[in-house]
């Protein structure tokens, strides 16, 4: 990057050589989920990357005009297997109820120290209960109170109400363990594509794009996908 201080360039000036690593082609496998993994660990591995497993997902929102706009926030993957990534939310919130109307997503997870990008198109379904009951449960107790207090997306007239209600779960579930509300719970979302970024000099990316190959029932089969090289 430049040596001059962001106070002495504009937005247009600020960039980075990407020259930390490559994706030739006889490294790119044909399970995408092969090289989503490594990538995933070599992240989770660096002290750089704090938060190896947070992704923006984007979801569809229809408003009442008819008009669709979508909407990004980060969440963090919890579990990543061959059947796809699993997030946990407030299913009331906004992107529970965008989720509920159309479960086309996508995930995009960038880590910056290793120039890589990975984005992910499916669609997002609801885990059991059985799951959801599993991992709330290894939640720190802090997190499970506020998943009783916060009523997620809804508007509320100031933070000393937030706290008030944070107070309140808390002396209510003060004697024992704190339950799963039955609107807090997980997401899979199954893979169609993966993209996969590998920055690399003179913005000379390297590219490649993985469908899944066949019907919608055959959508858990690892071995059905298509690879093509995309340019930069």
């Amino acid at each position: 990057m430049n040596s001059t201080g962001p106070a002495d360039r504009s937005l247009a000036e600020e960039r980075l050589n990407y020259d930390v690593a490559a994706l030739a082609d006889d490294e790119a496998p044909e399970d995408p989920f092969v090289l989503f993994h490594a990538w995933l660990e070599a992240a989770r591995a660096d002290d750089a990357i704090p938060e190896p497993t947070a992704m923006t997902l984007t979801t569809i929102r229809t408003g009442p005009d008819g008009s669709v706009r979508p909407r990004a926030r980060v969440v963090l993957c919890k579990d990543a297997t061959a059947e796809g990534l699993t997030f946990y939310t407030n299913r009331e919130s906004g992107k529970g109820e965008e989720i509920a109307a159309n479960p086309r997503v996508a995930l995009t997870f960038w880590w910056q120290p290793h120039h890589r990008q990975v984005h992910i198109e499916g669609w997002a379904e609801a885990v059991s209960d059985a799951t959801s009951d599993a991992y709330f449960a290894v939640r720190p107790r802090g997190s499970q109170i506020g998943a009783h207090a916060s009523r997620q997306s809804r508007p509320i007239g100031s933070r000393a109400e937030l706290e008030q209600a944070d107070a309140a779960a808390s002396a209510r579930f003060a004697d024992g363990d704190v339950p799963r509300p039955v609107y807090w719970g997980g997401y899979l979302v199954t893979p169609e594509t993966f993209e996969f970024w590998q920055g690399r000099p003179n913005r000379l990316h390297d590219r490649f794009r993985y469908t899944r190959v066949g019907a919608a029932e055959q959508r858990t089969d690892a071995g059905a996908w298509a690879r093509v090289r995309l340019q930069p």
